[in-house]
């Protein structure tokens, strides 16, 4: 037996976190929170390996009076995984697909396999899983049992508890139990059973057998015809089973266990009833309201038709894809400005039956006078739509100011017929108190998401938060509706349930947990029990803001913490390679909560709010969360709520070089240029001492890079040494459309054969290109967080570029990481006076793609001019590129020859990102980035299929990890020209 939290970390296979300094404290800061605005920090932090780890830490809860907070995703709205206790994390082991039985369409799964992935693996089958959260692409079946989730489609598709057949568990004594259905004589032997799991079917059904515990069931609980019931336990659907209810359904304790929200059993195993596929064909309506109101009697007409969801977006999330990186091409089927839109979809074998599905809608709506546009969204075009109904819980967290969006009476269900009145007796609720709220979700099923607008740092928000709740407690009473219908109970609404349910029925729920968990081992403080819902919040009211110089300007968002607090904790930065996009590769390789985006925001939002540190920024633990930060910008774009934590990671590295001195291969990384320069005037001689040899080895070991990095050459020549030569002996091209070249550092030194067929290639094509006067971009110092050198460089560039760039001769360059800059830091890099002529330098900056695909669609260049052979081509895109602007543009210029045939590598980030992956200590995580999806994709490629790809780094990591030549976007068009 283990007695102290040393030994536990000892006995245990895994990993486990539980000292008061450096990663420990750390990753205990990190999972301080989840999606909810509640924080407490916990005794430790366990990611068992395995079921005997688990086991170990059951029988160390019982013997320290600890409990054990089980977390799969930590996407939770009601604080479900916060508490003080051991937060253990099975999303990293726990993730394996153990049986898929297509024949009886069911699946074995341990409880960290992720939905959206769980339904990639099955599609081959026809089945899918059916509960479909916003969070599916994150969150965890695991989860999804313990929150019975339900999602967009659960009127057809229904909730968690719905599909699970039969679970593996521990019990609190740490024994392992199988449940499932069980048939009249099977249940008899079971509660004949003298084992731990016996007896805890005989107390249950001792307290069911009880006429007057039937009574409170049955009249207390929300009506049944909501189907989204999740306060509590389940007590009622076991009610309906064998032997307490004549339809022959068999009891099974998985019902219970759906909703219980980790606090009777440790899930390790669960058994899933898959469903077959929908039928090929959907099309989704989408129904322009003038008011929220208005969309709500739609849903009611919907509703009467054969629809498989019903979903409301109110007009403040539509607001907001409006300036959302990744929403705004979303926005294409948005006509005019409306209140609220419905989103109704139909599933169909064909195109034109969806088609007559949706007309009749449209039809029963227009004689009703409801809704004045009706858009009819097929195939990507829907999927597009539904990503700004997906997107709603983190567009909203970019609300200025420090009044926000809060989880709240977010989970309220009544039903459907219903849902009007109660939404005008709730804006009544909050006019009363001067409250504005979002409405939007799952309207189809009873259940909007509301959450007012409130100001949590204040007293008197933090007052509103309690009574708001209260009151809507007594309107949900009203209607017989569910306090909780699908986010569950949490610490925020537990306190509440006596109330709503009858002090006699809260009861009975302390009696369940009493009858699993007598000892409080499983997340205590949760459903029952709980805090005071107003305890233990992200913010401490009335404390100051504090004041933060920055170089950086965050006027946009307000401030560097206030840029932080925009995380609402929905985990979208938890993707897979699976899943796909940019963000966050580091957490696509490690599988570890401190990699993720959601990590990093909140470490810095903890320290930079506590008081009387002169450095919030000088923390060790700050560092360590912020170390697999590859500053890829994925988050800028893919983050719903626009959480850069590129920007704010290179305004931290800064602060803390100021207090602990800069690293010599910082300095040396961030003075990129200026070696290069001094060793350009002998390129021979760097490439030497640098190559491969004893001397290479020994520099790469004495600066702290990787052995088995190779490192890039110096050309023999610059290209600003190559393009003077070359005006001067070609005086006959200066005509055309003048076009400014920006000959970026790493293009200057290193890829000066690419920058050679850049301009070539733009000469030939009839532009007058020209180098001007100008500087290194200032990726090296941006990328090290020298941010203060970059600002200089920002301030020269700015300065020189502006007298000379404009609309009709815009600058381009080859190297996305460096001509972005031009686009996106320097705007938050230059003085006030210079911002003018910074916007409209980044207005006129282009990537030489995007510029090229633009001047195609103009028709100024067009196929004819290149070449009629035929080649396969495999793009890889530079993460600036995915995440600031778009690879389509490259596909667009590669396919330009015609046939040439374009295929999108669908990676995110290649690992190399910058001196990254050339560290030694980083070299492996940039290795199993490039292995997830990149790698093995260059590798099938056959030899004649060219692999393209625009950064520098890429193309470095591509011949490092498979030994296959890369080549720029510009090298494939120059050799296709028809010269």
């Amino acid at each position: 037996m283990t007695n102290s939290l040393s030994e536990l970390k000892a006995a245990l296979q895994g990993e486990f976190y539980y000292q008061n300094t450096g990663l420990d404290n750390a990753m205990r800061l990190v999972y301080a929170s989840d999606a909810s605005i509640y924080q407490e920090k916990p005794l430790a932090v366990a990611l068992p390996k395995n079921e005997a780890d688990l086991k170990t830490l059951i029988q160390f809860a019982a013997a320290a009076r600890v409990t054990l907070i089980p977390r799969a995703a930590g996407t939770s709205l009601a604080g479900q995984v916060v508490g003080n206790g051991i937060v253990v994390d099975i999303s990293k082991y726990f993730d394996q697909i153990l049986e898929i039985n297509p024949t009886e369409k069911w699946v074995r799964v341990q409880p960290g396999v992720i939905r959206d992935d769980l339904n990639k693996k099955l599609k081959p089958f026809g089945l899918m899983f059916g509960p479909e959260t916003s969070t599916a692409s994150r969150a965890m079946i695991g989860g999804m049992v313990g929150n019975n989730s339900c999602g967009l489609h659960s009127i057809r598709w229904g909730s968690t508890r719905d599909h699970l057949l039969a679970a593996k568990v521990l019990l609190s004594n740490g024994e392992e139990a199988t449940i499932g259905a069980l048939t009249e004589p099977e249940l008899s032997q079971v509660l004949a059973d003298n084992s731990y799991l016996g007896t805890i079917y005989k107390n249950l059904f001792q307290l069911l057998h009880k006429p007057e515990n039937q009574s409170f069931i049955q009249e207390k609980f929300p009506h049944k015809n909501i189907t989204r019931r999740n306060s509590g336990y389940a007590l009622d659907a076991l009610l309906d089973t064998v032997p307490f209810s004549p339809n022959h359904t068999p009891f099974n304790l998985c019902k219970l266990i759906a909703g219980s929200e980790g606090t009777l059993c440790f899930l390790t195993e669960l058994k899933l009833q898959l469903m077959e596929l929908p039928p090929s064909e959907n099309a989704l309506l989408c129904i322009h309201c003038t008011s929220i109101g208005e969309a709500l009697q739609a849903n009611l007409v919907a509703m009467r038709h054969d629809v498989y969801a019903s979903e409301l977006v109110d007009k403040r999330i539509l607001d907001f894809t409006k300036d959302n990186l990744s929403q705004l091409p979303n926005r294409f089927f948005i006509q005019s400005d409306p209140e609220a839109i419905l989103m109704v979809e139909f599933f169909a074998d064909d195109r034109d039956q969806c088609q007559v599905m949706a007309e009749a809608l449209i039809q029963e709506l227009k004689q009703k006078g409801l809704g004045y546009a009706f858009p009819v969204l097929f195939g990507s075009d829907a999927v597009k739509a539904w990503d700004v109904r997906k997107g709603g819980l983190g567009l909203l967290r970019n609300m200025p100011g420090d009044e926000q969006p809060v989880n709240l009476i977010e989970d309220c269900a009544v039903a459907i017929e219903d849902l009007p009145q109660y939404v005008m007796d709730l804006d009544q609720l909050l006019y009363r108190h001067g409250l504005v709220a979002s409405y939007y979700a799952h309207a189809g099923a009873g259940e909007l998401h509301v959450e007012p607008m409130l100001n949590l740092k204040t007293a008197a928000g933090k007052t509103l938060f309690r009574t708001v709740l209260a009151e809507t407690v007594d309107l949900v009473k009203k209607y017989n509706g569910s306090l909780s219908g699908e986010h569950g109970d949490g610490r925020l609404r537990g306190e509440f349930i006596p109330e709503i349910m009858g002090p006699e029925v809260y009861e009975l729920f302390r009696e369940v947990k009493r009858i699993f968990d007598p000892n409080f081992i499983f997340n205590a403080g949760k459903i029952v029990d709980t805090p005071p819902m107003d305890e233990y919040l992200r913010y401490v009211p009335d404390q100051p803001n504090p004041k933060i110089n920055t170089v950086f300007s965050f006027a946009g968002q307000g401030s560097i913490l206030r840029l932080a607090e925009k995380c609402s904790g929905s985990g979208d930065c938890r993707k897979t390679h699976l899943t796909g996009g940019v963000m966050c590769p580091s957490y696509m390789a490690t599988r570890q909560e401190k990699d993720t985006t959601r990590a990093r925001a909140n470490i810095l939002r903890q320290f930079l709010t506590q008081e009387g540190n002169v450095n919030g920024f000088n923390h060790e633990e700050i560092k360590d969360v912020m170390d697999l930060c590859i500053s890829c910008k994925g988050c800028k774009s893919e983050c719903p709520s626009g959480v850069d934590i590129a920007k704010m990671k290179a305004e931290f590295l800064q602060h803390y070089y100021d207090a602990n001195g800069t690293p010599l291969r910082t300095r040396l990384i961030g003075n990129f240029t200026r070696l290069n320069a001094l060793a350009s005037t002998m390129p021979w001689a760097y490439n030497f001492v640098m190559g491969k040899g004893v001397t290479g080895k020994l520099a790469k070991q004495i600066v702290g890079f990787a052995p088995q990095r190779s490192l890039p050459v110096l050309a023999k020549t610059t290209l600003h040494s190559w393009y003077k030569k070359w005006k001067k002996n070609n005086p006959d091209l200066n005509s055309g459309r003048k076009i400014f070249f920006f000959n970026d550092e790493f293009t200057n030194y290193n890829d000066v054969e690419i920058g050679i067929k850049g301009i070539q290639l733009l000469t030939a094509l009839g532009y007058n290109v020209i180098i001007p006067e100008h500087v290194e971009s200032g990726r090296t110092y941006l990328s090290k967080g020298l941010v203060r050198n970059a600002q200089k460089i920002a301030v020269r560039n700015v300065e020189l570029l502006s007298k000379v760039v404009t609309k009709e001769a815009p600058i381009v360059g080859l190297e996305p990481s460096a001509i972005l800059t031009l686009r996106d830091e320097y705007l938050d890099l230059v003085p006030d006076s210079l911002l003018s002529q910074a916007t409209a330098l980044a207005r006129h900056s282009f990537y030489l793609d995007d510029f090229l695909a633009a001047e195609v669609a103009l028709g100024f260049i067009r196929p004819e001019q290149f070449t009629l052979t035929a080649r396969h081509i495999k793009l890889h895109g530079h993460c600036h590129q995915k995440a600031l602007t778009s690879q389509t543009t490259t596909v667009t210029l590669l396919a330009l020859p015609a046939n040439y045939q374009v295929s999108i590598i669908p990676s995110g980030c290649c690992g190399m990102a910058g001196s990254f992956g050339y560290e030694a200590e980083h070299y492996e995580v940039s290795m199993q980035i490039g292995e997830l999806v990149l790698f093995p994709a260059v590798r099938e490629a056959g030899p004649d299929v060219l692999i393209a790809a625009p950064g520098t780094s890429c193309r470095h990591q591509i011949k490092d990890g498979t030994s296959r030549q890369a080549l720029h976007p510009v090298e494939i068009l120059w050799e296709a020209l028809l010269k």
